[in-house]
């Protein structure tokens, strides 16, 4: 470019954006992820969180300190249902796009395999401690939803892999710069 095409340059230039409306900001509202909400990872999480809450809830409302195998859900339970928490505001807020570095969807199909299987000793350890000849609803239906709620966590560890595989994406988040 000669000097004569430079000073030219600022006048060929439009600042005008395409949207006339002002940018608005709700502060950390601006922020949230409603797509993941709506989508079945999503779904998956939320109802983790609600059933999760209900084993031990469950559990917390029974003298469980009689046996430890309701101790063993009770730190399973409660320990996932805050796990699943602080993930569900991890990929609500997008915080999980502010950390590249990270392998999330290999770190979201650790977390949920690993979920399973913790969800899979409580449920059965659950389900053993029933006692057979009395009536102890709370136990037992805490046995129901510990299984429902690890048939959720093998869902999630599905989808996970997907996302680890790379499959359910559209080709161009798949594809690599060359």
């Amino acid at each position: 470019m000669t000097v004569a095409e430079m000073a030219d340059f600022p006048g060929k230039v439009s600042t005008q954006t395409s949207s006339q409306e002002p940018q608005r900001s709700y502060g950390i509202l601006s922020s949230v992820d409603m797509n993941f909400i709506k989508s079945i990872p999503g779904i998956l999480l939320l109802a983790e969180i609600v059933v999760g809450l209900l084993v031990w809830a469950l559990i917390a409302s029974t003298p469980y300190s009689s046996a430890s195998a309701y101790v063993w859900v009770m730190i399973v339970s409660v320990t996932l249902w805050l796990l699943s928490i602080a993930l569900l505001v991890v990929l609500l807020l997008s915080f999980h796009q502010s950390l590249p570095l990270i392998p999330w969807p290999l770190v979201l199909m650790v977390f949920y395999s690993v979920a399973t299987v913790l969800y899979l000793t409580a449920f059965l350890a659950n389900a053993a401690s029933v006692p057979p000849y009395f009536y102890h609803g709370h136990l037992g239906t805490s046995a129901f939803f510990a299984i429902v709620v690890t048939l959720l966590y093998a869902a999630s560890s599905y989808f996970a892999y997907l996302g680890w595989r790379g499959e359910g994406q559209n080709a161009a988040g798949s594809t690599v710069p060359v």
